[in-house]
């Protein structure tokens, strides 16, 4: 068997309708669409969920799903920023203190933009690869 061989039931398959052939066709005239009206235009569309000016089943139901509380006390840090800090162990305190970051944040990660020019220890702050590179070959640590 191969995939191109796959053909549907026989019974499966049905001829469309052919519309506006004659009134003899048992479609023709109106088509099946009725007298005048919106419906019976070209171009006419429903809007989706439309329950007839009823007040629609997505607007009834109360707001439901996932908020991750970790995106608004994120916060990413360039690695230039840091050379403005004179203390060489560098934490969430230390950040807040030099006004790196607000108080609420609690999600910090540093990115490497820039260059660092001092020796420093960075605890409990996410870094990139690229950070620890540059952090570890200026005599540093990331812990």
């Amino acid at each position: 068997m191969k995939l191109n061989k796959i053909k549907p039931h026989v019974k499966a398959i049905q001829k469309t309708k052919r519309l506006g052939r004659g009134m003899g066709s048992g479609k023709g005239k109106t088509c099946g669409k009725g007298h005048k009206g919106q419906k019976a235009r070209s171009g006419y569309s429903k809007k989706l969920h439309f329950e007839g000016g009823q007040m629609p089943k997505q607007r009834r139901l109360p707001k439901t799903g996932f908020v991750s509380l970790k995106e608004p006390n994120k916060k990413t840090i360039r690695l230039f920023e840091l050379n403005k800090i004179d203390v060489n162990i560098i934490n969430i305190n230390s950040l807040e203190k030099n006004k790196l970051i607000k108080k609420k944040k609690k999600f910090v990660k540093i990115i490497c933009k820039g260059k660092i020019e001092k020796t420093i220890k960075i605890q409990g702050i996410k870094v990139t690869k690229g950070v620890k590179k540059q952090i570890e070959e200026n005599g540093g640590q990331v812990i």
